[in-house]
């Protein structure tokens, strides 16, 4: 009798979970099929598949818009933003996790702190200060504001912390400064976080849109997102933007098929330790 009630939660908690999947999974299918349609068909047609799939119509879509100039642009921010994310906040954890400077509890704390502050409460200000500092247009404010990202910096803290102290008493008696230290033996060792780092500032980079826009829109440099948006004040048709859209998320789909292992490995090193 328990064994039968077990079963029967089972499937019941399977099927929960192929419901949740095919409702999350839906409206992006829904969108790919659709750009298989002309807008007459698009509007009028009253089932979700096209007459046919021509896939000369994504093709006519990725050129006419010149979407690889918008990949080129997307791709060079994300560049910009993996090194920061890497460089800066590894260093600020380097600092906190193994120098352990004066105030290092005090400054770690207020990392912590301003987790729980939304970015877009701070989004004037931050915007003020880039074109006082004449940054505006440039690709600069979006790579520097990965390269201070608190996450990123609790994620290595808790690597880091994990390090045998060893590996840095053994450095310091051979003459390695600090930097050295840092550069020669703790990006080597860490390469597992530095990879997970590397798939968060990826996909957060790829799929930002306020501060790209505010600081990109109407320049060469736009991204992939700033211009999705620009569509709304196109000719741009309905079935065109839907184009666009799987356009835009192709990039983060193969990422997370590619390295979904090492994002859930991810997820459990930000967990602090008690």
């Amino acid at each position: 009798m328990h064994s039968t009630v077990m079963k029967i939660i089972t499937a019941l908690i399977f099927l929960a979970c192929l419901l949740m999947i095919i409702a999350s999974l839906f409206p992006a299918v829904w969108v790919f099929i659709n750009g298989f349609k002309d807008i007459r068909e698009f509007r009028q047609s009253k089932t979700i598949m096209p007459s046919n799939f021509d896939i000369n119509k994504y093709i006519k879509s990725w050129t006419d818009f010149k979407f690889m100039k918008f990949y080129i642009n997307s791709l060079i921010s994300v560049l910009g933003c993996v090194i920061c994310a890497i460089i800066f906040n590894g260093l600020l954890a380097y600092s906190l996790s193994i120098l352990k400077p004066k105030g290092g509890k005090i400054i770690f704390g207020i990392v912590l702190w301003s987790l729980l502050i939304p970015a877009t409460t701070s989004i004037v200000a931050l915007y003020v200060n880039i074109n006082s500092l004449g940054l505006n247009q440039t690709f600069t404010p979006i790579w520097l504001s990965f390269g201070a990202n608190a996450f990123y910096v609790v994620l290595f803290k808790e690597f880091f912390d994990g390090i045998p102290r060893e590996y840095f008493e053994a450095a310091t008696i051979d003459g390695c400064s600090n930097l050295m230290i840092f550069y020669k033996i703790i990006m080597p060792i860490s390469k597992s976080i530095i990879i997970v780092i590397c798939i968060f500032a990826v996909t957060a980079a790829w799929s930002d849109f306020l501060l790209p826009y505010l600081v990109l829109a109407g320049s060469p440099y736009e991204t992939v997102m700033v211009r999705l948006f620009q569509f709304r004040t196109s000719n741009a048709t309905d079935v065109e933007v839907l184009r666009s859209i799987v356009f835009s998320i192709i990039p983060p789909t193969i990422l997370f098929i590619l390295f979904q292992r090492q994002i859930t490995d991810g997820v459990t090193a930000g967990g602090l330790k008690g």
